[in-house]
């Protein structure tokens, strides 16, 4: 049986040209890490600008004046209160109230933008285009660049000075260095940075420009994955899943007001009472004692003995110099500081619960 071909983002080239370590992601080859390791590559965003290459994730605009009311049969949040150019979190749910995927949406004058998880991609655009009546266009000739950390504002601003004008999780369209692109202030390692979209034959040119500047670094899918960790944000597939309610998830604060009155979306009865009622379990933050890390699928156990959840996520925080982790507890135990177990390689080590994130957030509001 021949293994599948793996698709290649327009900045591949550069990565094989930067000595990166490529591994299959998604259906891509993806850099997991350059020369200089994972844990230097985590350091240096959370002092100055890493430079991660987004563009397997899906790009979808959905246009027409109702397309925020129409993807709000879908998801639960609030995306008809966004003025233009704001953007919000949200997640696709099942009659359940199990989450098929979560997402990012900005507002934009003739419809919308949205992000979708890279592995959840087609799923998720049959899943529009089978529900949705609004006119939804795959953009698959943009890549995604995404540019993190306190040194990012000052990278990205000596391309285009209109980004330094964006607040967080706001977006628009701007020329950057000659490209026309459309950029969003958010990100997914705690620090303040950008979502960079750019016309897939201008891609590595915008990267090399960025990169030349000397507070940028090229960084790997193993530090991505380490940053957003320590910054308590899920991974899908992993922390949330279709078994999974955003309740369960500690994900309700993304389910405005009108919303939690309204319902309208899949698996409203079964999220909107457990926001009124709670829910059976709950995600958390792990801290273990020791050195020791406790890695996905750990068993979590209560002083007792007693089973009560599993890690879903976990690994050393180079920030943190420290092992950490989050996975899910029974409600009971979920309070931060609550003693635990973690059962790593068959003996149960000491741990508490914590809040997340578990670093200062670096987020420019």
């Amino acid at each position: 049986m021949t293994e599948p071909t793996l698709l290649k983002t327009p900045l591949h080239g550069l990565h094989v040209e930067l000595g990166a370590k490529m591994v299959p992601f998604a259906g891509y080859d993806m850099p997991v890490q350059y020369p200089a390791g994972v844990k230097a590559e985590h350091l240096h965003t959370r002092a100055k600008a890493g430079l991660f290459d987004v563009s397997h994730m899906g790009q979808v605009k959905l246009t027409g004046a109702d397309a925020a009311r129409d993807l709000e049969r879908l998801v639960p949040g609030d995306l008809d209160g966004l003025a233009i150019g704001q953007m919000r979190y949200s997640m696709f749910t099942n009659d359940k109230g199990g989450i098929l995927d979560d997402l990012m949406v900005c507002r934009i004058e003739d419809g919308l933008m949205v992000v979708v998880n890279a592995a959840c991609k087609d799923a998720d655009i049959a899943h529009m285009r089978a529900h949705l009546s609004s006119e939804i266009t795959v953009l698959e000739d943009r890549a995604l660049i995404a540019l993190q950390g306190p040194g990012a504002e000052a990278a990205l601003s000596a391309l285009a000075p209109a980004a330094a004008t964006l607040s967080f999780m706001t977006g628009a369209e701007m020329d950057v260095d000659g490209a026309a692109c459309f950029v969003t202030r958010s990100g997914y390692t705690g620090e303040d940075g950008y979502e960079i979209s750019v016309p897939a034959d201008q891609a590595d040119a915008l990267a090399r420009k960025l990169l030349a500047q000397n507070d940028v670094e090229a960084i790997g899918l193993g530090a991505r994955d380490s940053l957003r960790l320590e910054a308590g944000l899920c991974l899908y597939g992993h922390d949330i899943d279709e078994t999974t309610t955003p309740v369960e998830a500690a994900l309700t604060w993304s389910i405005g007001k009108r919303r939690r009155e309204e319902g309208g979306f899949p698996g409203a009865e079964i999220i909107l009472d457990q926001i009124k009622s709670g829910a059976p379990r709950k995600r958390v933050g792990i801290l273990p004692d020791g050195r020791a890390p406790a890695r996905e699928g750990t068993e979590i156990q209560a002083p007792d003995g007693t089973s009560i959840g599993t890690i879903t996520s976990g690994g050393f925080g180079p920030s943190l110099e420290a092992p950490l982790a989050m996975g899910y507890v029974t409600t009971e135990h979920a309070a931060a500081g609550s003693a635990v177990n973690v059962v790593v390689r068959g003996k149960a080590l000491p741990a508490k619960t914590a809040k997340m994130p578990f670093v200062p957030n670096g987020y420019k509001r």
